[in-house]
């Protein structure tokens, strides 16, 4: 068969890797590289060039199986990522990490604080109460149940609050209508209501454009780079798809490995109910991540230094502020800082600016998760359409993996 997959990140790379030994494959990539979220900068140090990843960084070798293996079928190696949290704020008047207890309390008055010990105390309460709403029929949203269950304003705000809006690049706001057992589910599955035996977590050896440069080695050719589609027209007997500077092209099925408004667009007037429906139930949240060697992005305290360091701005409606420290993600052996920081431009030293990207991320609601578990009523069948995307799942890179295979099995691939 002839098939088209519009996309090339990692879903859609991994339908294609799949697809492209007994069919004729062709990737339309609006961007200028393939990877999507996978894309990793050389940058010169002062030893030399180092690869810096800007968007996919980690995985774990429990909640990431797919992922693992197909590492490991490509000769990708990995190795060992540290991968704690901190908060902090523009001032410096509160500051913790979760690297240690010296960094929990990076702020030694924090040692003295009765409300900085009931926060910590609330993970606790949280981690019992998380399993009770698991073990219910609830279904309430993260700002009810928080509510409900009467967890501190600190807590809330500069403990559970960031930590997810951190996960999912989401603003604080958004995290009120956030699914709270679609969050907790992830954390349980993720280790992260235990206090022991939490996932490993690793990153690619050499930056994550290593394991995407093996993945499409056997079909780069039928990439075709900084190639919006523009239209799509499909009817009984295939699809057409139009794509800028090219000449209409006749297809027998259409793979949307795009962001779920992306996949709509294109679709355009000629899109069904069913997926004005499901598509239309995952908003998205623009984000700008910049890389750069500023340390002053970093917690004043170095002591509450972490990997994944969030910034307190003041305001609910403002996007996420998080600075990725990725010496410390990576084991980068360099003399600079290198930072990815999103959402805070303004902060950051001009001089120190390496480069500017821009991501969108899915925000999930009720109504989200509720449409993933009816992406069999749009994909596949008569319409000679699927779709994949890591909006399918948690929005994480083995979700984009097993959403790539599932695409692949429902176009009659025996996939591992």
């Amino acid at each position: 068969m002839k098939i088209a997959v519009i996309g090339a990140g990692v879903s859609g790379l991994v339908a294609a890797h799949a697809l492209h030994v007994d069919h004729d494959v062709r990737v339309y990539e609006a961007g200028a590289y393939a990877g999507g979220h996978t894309n990793t900068i050389s940058v010169q140090d002062r030893d030399g060039m180092l690869d810096v990843d800007t968007g996919f960084i980690v995985f774990n070798t429990r909640n990431y199986p797919n992922f693992e293996r197909l590492l490991g079928r490509l000769g990708v190696a990995s190795q060992d990522s540290d991968m704690s949290f901190g908060v902090g704020d523009d001032a410096g008047d509160f500051e913790y990490a979760s690297t240690s207890v010296n960094g929990l309390f990076a702020k030694r008055s924090h040692l003295a604080s009765p409300r900085f010990a009931r926060m910590v105390l609330d993970v606790r309460r949280f981690q019992r109460a998380a399993r009770e709403l698991l073990a219910s029929d609830a279904d309430p949203s993260l700002a009810e149940w928080l509510e409900a269950q009467r967890f501190s304003r600190d807590f809330i705000d500069r403990l559970i609050v960031p930590q997810a809006a951190a996960v999912w690049s989401a603003r604080p706001e958004q995290m009120a209508t956030f699914p709270a057992r679609f969050l907790i589910q992830f954390f349980d599955n993720h280790g992260m209501l235990e206090l022991r035996d939490r996932p490993r977590w690793r990153t690619v050896q050499g930056g994550s454009r290593r394991y995407v440069d093996a993945l499409i080695a056997p079909f780069a050719e039928r990439i075709a780079l900084s190639t919006p589609v523009t239209a799509l027209e499909r009817d009984e007997d295939g699809v057409t798809v139009t794509a800028a500077g090219r000449e209409p092209e006749r297809y027998d099925h259409v793979v949307l490995a795009l962001h779920a408004d992306q996949a709509l667009a294109i679709l355009g007037a000629g899109a069904t109910r069913a997926e004005r429906e499901l598509l239309g139930a995952f908003p998205y949240q623009p984000n700008e991540a910049v890389l750069h060697t500023d340390r002053g992005l970093l917690p004043r305290r170095r002591r509450a230094w972490a990997s994944w360091n969030y910034h307190l701005c003041g305001s609910p409606t403002g996007r996420p502020t998080v600075t990725y420290h990725m010496n410390r993600l990576q084991s980068l052996p360099a003399e600079h800082q290198w930072c990815v920081t999103l959402n805070r431009t303004e902060a950051i030293d001009p001089a120190r600016i390496v480069r500017t990207i821009q991501y969108a991320h899915p925000v999930y609601t009720l109504e989200g998760a509720r449409a993933q578990a009816r992406v069999g009523e749009i994909s596949g069948g008569r319409g000679r359409t699927h779709y994949c995307g890591a909006y399918w799942g948690w929005g994480f890179h083995e979700d984009g993996v097993v959403s790539g295979l599932r695409v692949a099995r429902e176009l009659g691939v025996a996939v591992p």
